[in-house]
C-alpha cells in the first residue's frame, strides 16, 4: 500500500513538473512571437459603406488592432486625422482607411466635378513637381484629320492631391468638371501625349505717380498777397498824382 502511494505521488510530481515545463515553453513561444510582431496599434477602418465626397463621421468608422510591424505610414491611427475629411473614393465595410483616400472637406466644394488621377508615364509628362492647391494647364498632342495638333485642352485646373512613388513625385489628382471627364480619359488613353504645366498666377499692382493734392490754404494766401500788392501799388500811384 505504501509502495503504490509512493508511486502515485511520484507520478503526480512528474505530471506537475511536465505541465509547468510545457506552460513555460508555451509562454516563451508566445513572447517570442509578440517580440517578432511588435506591440499592437490601433488603425481605423470603414464601419460600413462610405460613399465618395461624404464627410466622415465617428459612426462611419471603427477601430482594429494590428501588430506594429504591419503598420504602414498611410494608415490612420488617430481620430483627429479624420476630422472634416471626405473620402475621395467609395469605401467598403471593413476597408482600412489611408491618407491617400482622404481630402479636407473644404477642398472638395463642387459636386459637379470629379477627381482624375494623371500618373507620369510615357504619354503623360509633368514639367515640374506640383503641390496640392496649385493650378495647372493640360496640353494635349494628337492627330486630327491625319494632321498632328498640339492644343490646350484645359486651363487653370485645381490640383487636389499629389502621388509619390519611392519618395519621388509620380503624378497628381486633378479636379475636373464632370462634363469634361470622358474627354480627358479618352485623351489619356489615346492621345500621343499629355503635358501638365503649372499655371503661373501673377498679381498686377497698379503703377503710376501719386498726385499730391495742393494745399488750398496756401493758394489762398498767395492770392491774398497778390491782391494786397496790387492795392499798395495803386495807392502809391494816387499819392504821386
Amino acid at each position: 500500500m505504501l509502495e503504490s502511494k509512493r508511486k502515485a505521488i511520484i507520478f503526480l510530481i512528474l505530471a506537475i513538473l511536465l505541465a509547468a515545463t510545457s506552460g513555460y515553453l508555451i509562454l516563451q513561444k508566445v513572447q517570442s512571437l509578440n517580440n517578432d510582431l511588435g506591440s499592437f496599434v490601433t488603425v481605423y477602418k470603414a464601419n460600413g459603406e462610405i460613399s465618395s465626397r461624404k464627410i466622415i463621421t465617428p459612426n462611419d468608422v471603427t477601430t482594429e488592432q494590428i501588430p506594429q510591424r504591419y503598420l504602414r505610414d498611410e494608415y490612420i491611427t488617430s481620430d483627429a486625422e479624420l476630422r472634416n475629411m471626405v473620402s475621395l473614393v467609395p469605401l467598403s465595410e471593413g476597408e482600412i482607411i489611408t491618407n491617400s483616400m482622404l481630402k479636407e472637406a473644404s477642398a472638395i466644394t463642387d459636386e459637379n466635378t470629379r477627381i482624375i488621377s494623371l500618373i507620369q508615364s510615357e504619354k503623360v509628362y509633368f514639367d515640374e513637381v506640383l503641390a496640392p492647391g496649385d493650378r495647372a494647364d493640360i496640353i494635349v498632342s494628337h492627330e486630327f484629320d491625319d494632321e498632328p495638333v498640339t492644343e490646350i485642352f484645359m486651363e487653370d485646373v485645381s490640383v487636389i492631391q499629389t502621388a509619390n512613388q519611392s519618395g519621388d513625385f509620380a503624378g497628381a489628382r486633378l479636379e475636373i468638371p464632370f462634363d469634361r471627364v470622358t474627354e480627358l480619359v479618352h485623351l489619356q488613353n489615346y492621345a500621343d501625349s499629355l503635358r501638365v504645366v503649372r499655371a503661373n498666377v501673377s498679381e498686377n499692382e497698379p503703377s503710376g505717380e501719386v498726385e499730391t493734392p495742393q494745399d488750398e490754404s496756401g493758394d489762398g494766401e498767395e492770392a491774398e498777397n497778390e491782391n494786397n500788392n496790387e492795392e499798395n501799388d495803386s495807392e502809391d500811384e494816387s499819392d504821386e498824382d
